[in-house]
């Protein structure tokens, strides 16, 4: 009778190497691994290492265009930021990743699929839940969740069964993509001291950044950006190009304690020099294009959407229909704006729009002053007359 086939999300650590043995120990079954590239990734590497391991087949999926078309811009438009801090770059891949993950796994016959969460993270939410969301028929095994071995435990697993991994080179934990990286664990844990230097790696610390500032002008159509200083730019290369420039200059630290899915505080801290860049753009051309009314809405729904992307929700109906209120509320959020990168610092120097709501003849004092000022007059009154009536009949 054939083995059952397993569909492992393998990205080449330490944790996924030991799966795939652990996975045909435990549950006798044909192994194989998919290895998705959202930005960071040597794919051909990562899959020789996977059949190192035992793995029947390793599969890899180039998912750059589709994360940063169908994840990451939507959620820039939304202006989701998770507790106002964190931009989602982790939270942003996992669904995409579940969901080549479950296409795979009806191209391989797999009855089953796997991945290296921890029983502790939100990671681990994220994936059972878009699995389950794509195909309920599928199992979903957590083999570290199960295990809970710590890492030396993990090493001597490794060992004994002759599985090649590497040492880990560096004290802390992170992911990677396009839109980010997270950096966990060692000294992190003690949110009173200081993130040393060696955690960061995208971004230069205050003394190695230009002496004089970086000045850019993002383009945007319907709330996506399109153009970097009057070149237009596939999305990919566009964050990329972002990165390099933000980190050179300091730009796109994070330190934050963040409320997790499963109940408790954890200090994350993260490096987003695209991120912070292009959402700082973003709501400097909506604060031209949007009405008090809608700006005050989308602040609502960047929350909500937020909240959802961070809580493993992306294949939901309630995540479609705040994607619809989002593009209806982008429809003329098209302009350009200027930035300031200097020293850590990114500052929104000026903001144009063919369609935006502001107009200088009804701000200005100058001449051409269009503005009715005798019209206040008659707007105060009318405005102020509860505030009369309640202070006239009740007092203070």
């Amino acid at each position: 009778m054939p083995q059952d086939t397993i569909l492992l999300a393998y990205s080449g650590g330490l944790d996924t190497s030991v799966c795939v043995k652990w996975l045909q120990e435990k549950h006798d079954a044909r192994v194989v691994t998919l290895t998705v590239d959202l930005g960071m990734v040597d794919l051909e590497d990562i899959r020789s290492r996977a059949l190192q391991t035992g793995a029947a087949d390793a599969l890899t999926v180039d998912g750059r265009e589709d994360f940063v078309n169908e994840y990451v811009f939507p959620a820039l438009q939304a202006g989701a930021i998770y507790e106002e801090q964190y931009p989602l770059a982790t939270a942003l891949g996992r669904p995409l990743i579940a969901k080549y993950m479950v296409e795979a796994a009806r191209r391989v016959g797999a009855g089953a699929i796997a991945h290296g969460c921890t029983g502790k993270g939100n990671d681990q939410v994220r994936m059972d839940v878009s699995v389950g969301a794509l195909d309920p028929r599928l199992k979903v095994i957590a083999p570290v969740r199960e295990w809970g071995w710590n890492r030396e435990e993990e090493m001597e697993y490794a060992r004994s069964h002759g599985i090649p991994v590497e040492e880990r080179k560096s004290r802390f934990s992170t992911d990677e993509n396009l839109w980010g990286r997270s950096i966990e664990a060692g000294e992190l844990e003690d949110p009173w001291l200081e993130p040393p230097e060696d955690a960061f790696a995208w971004t230069n610390p205050i003394s190695k950044t230009p002496e004089e500032p970086t000045y850019l002008e993002i383009a945007f159509e319907g709330g996506l950006p399109f153009s970097l200083n009057g070149e237009e730019m596939r999305p990919v290369d566009l964050v990329q190009h972002l990165n390099a420039l933000a980190g050179r200059n300091g730009v796109g630290r994070i330190d934050h304690i963040e409320n997790r899915l499963v109940g408790i505080k954890s200090r994350e801290v993260y490096e987003s020099p695209a991120g912070v860049v292009l959402h700082a753009a973003h709501k400097a051309l909506e604060s031209m294009t949007l009405s008090k009314e809608q700006a005050r809405m989308k602040r609502h729904v960047a929350g909500e959407y937020s909240d959802v992307v961070y809580n493993g929700l992306w294949f939901t109906a309630h995540r479609r229909d705040l994607t619809a209120y989002v593009e209806s509320a982008q429809r003329h959020v098209t302009g350009s704006v200027r930035l300031r990168l200097h020293k850590g610092n990114c500052v929104v120097v000026g903001r144009k729009a063919a369609k935006g709501l502001y107009s200088h003849q009804l701000a200005t004092y100058d001449r051409g002053d269009a503005f009715d000022h005798r019209a206040s007059e008659g707007f105060i009154a009318i405005y102020g007359l509860p505030v009369r009536t309640q202070a006239r009949e009740q007092g203070e």
